[in-house]
């Protein structure tokens, strides 16, 4: 594997929002919700697996494509950065409008499911998400593996699965108790400003950076 060194600053970018988004709720938070309330935290789990791996597949096809087009063309890493930084001052505008009016999270009804099901659920749920693949598409503007081996990708993949997986591991433990949902509900308003202003910085370091 190559020295992992040069590659540290854009791993930790890219880990840095993926961490955020996925802490954020969404489609994936409801699902997990309905599945949790209804048939209990290792339903919910078991489902978890499921929306990290169609991440990893969404994952391993961005970093593809963006290795294919800056091969192609120089500039496109400066395109793509573009479409990263615009897509994140999105998601702080989002983030910023719930703060001024935080809706509620619903949970997705789920009928009782074996957990082969589940696992295809929240695997179908994140593969046809057009929001997830364009943020991937955000991630992969970053260029944290840019001329890097198998090795690094590999590992690259990997921290991301993990992350996703435990960041809707957590909501999918938490969420599960009325307590939880309750000062999640209470403090609803102040977490989406500090995503607002997270993804705002975020798209500003991207805008500005050289990694």
């Amino acid at each position: 594997m190559s020295d992992l060194t040069p590659f540290l600053p854009g791993f930790i970018a890219a880990y840095a929002i993926l961490l955020v988004a996925a802490s954020s709720p969404g489609p994936a938070v409801a699902l997990l919700l309905g599945i949790g309330t209804t048939q209990g935290r290792g339903a919910a789990l078991v489902a978890t697996s499921g929306i990290a791996t169609g991440g990893i597949v969404i994952n391993i096809g961005t970093l593809l494509g963006v290795g294919f087009l800056i091969s192609q063309a120089a500039w496109a890493m400066s395109i793509l950065r573009l479409i990263g930084g615009l897509y994140l001052l999105w998601l702080a505008y989002g983030a910023f409008r719930k703060a001024i009016d935080p809706p509620k999270i619903r949970a997705i009804k789920v009928a009782v499911k074996s957990s082969q099901r589940l696992f295809i659920m929240g695997f179908a749920l994140q593969v046809t998400n057009p929001k997830a693949i364009v943020f991937w598409l955000a991630i992969a503007s970053i260029g944290a593996t840019e001329g890097g081996g198998p090795g690094i990708v590999a590992l690259f993949v990997a921290g991301a699965f993990a992350i996703s997986f435990v960041c809707h591991g957590v909501w999918a433990l938490l969420l599960s108790s009325r307590p939880i949902r309750s000062a999640y509900a209470a403090a609803r308003r102040w977490i989406e400003a500090g995503l607002g202003a997270f993804f705002a910085f975020a798209a500003y370091k991207l805008a500005t950076s050289e990694v």
